[in-house]
């Protein structure tokens, strides 16, 4: 592992890139996902409809060809940002998708009894969302979204097709001048195994303390 320590200042710097890639993309997804969940279950039936066309269209595309569109093709519109900061929402859009589905997963998990006691309190739509099925819905689903932040960690090594130098990028260039893949890319994995290692924790925290008591 002697590479990995002399080469130790370049893969902090792409560890750092790839956890800020990591959190940004996470905030922005589950952001974009609860809007799109909330599309989805919405009861106009144009609202759904983008709702799912939204959930379609990004399920079925890989997400380094939207990172190769965004980065090669925006500009072309007119549509211009750093690569950091354009792989960053990208991945949000992209993994947005997969979010909105296990949070309307959990919406189905509530009871119809509560929207229908929601309603018969003169809730309005938003409202029962709101107060009454949103919160045990994200609670249902804290387990699956801790599963979706490790596939977007994972993710994020994409970003270096499009040139962006996070953790896997960075094993890729000093692989070009030391030549030694194993130990570089069994160190490159360990720093993303970090990453997962501490989701996972976060997440069974977080579960544990938003447990529904039944």
């Amino acid at each position: 592992m002697n590479v990995i320590l002399q080469y130790l200042p370049q893969f902090e710097s792409g560890m750092i890139t790839t956890i800020s890639l990591t959190v940004l993309g996470f905030v922005g997804a589950l952001t974009t996902g609860i809007v799109v969940a909330i599309l989805r279950v919405n009861p106009v039936p144009i609202l759904r409809g983008v709702g799912t066309v939204y959930v379609e269209t990004l399920q079925n595309i890989p997400l380094l060809a939207l990172l190769i569109i965004a980065i090669f093709a925006l500009p072309e519109v007119g549509l211009q940002a750093d690569l950091f900061t354009t792989a960053a929402l990208v991945i949000a859009v992209y993994e947005a998708a997969f979010i909105a589905e296990a949070i309307r997963a959990g919406i189905n998990t509530v009871a119809l009894g509560q929207s229908e006691a929601a309603r018969a309190l003169g809730l309005s739509f938003g409202q029962s969302l709101r107060f009454v099925i949103m919160p045990q819905a994200l609670r249902a689903v804290i387990q699956p979204i801790g599963t979706l932040f490790i596939a977007l960690t994972m993710n994020t090594a994409l970003a270096a097709g499009v040139g962006i130098v996070e953790l896997t990028e960075t094993a890729n260039q000093v692989n070009l001048i030391e030549a030694q893949p194993i130990p570089i890319y069994v160190g490159a994995a360990v720093g993303y195994m970090a990453i997962a290692a501490v989701g996972a924790l976060v997440t069974g925290m977080v579960e544990r303390r938003m447990a529904i008591v039944r």
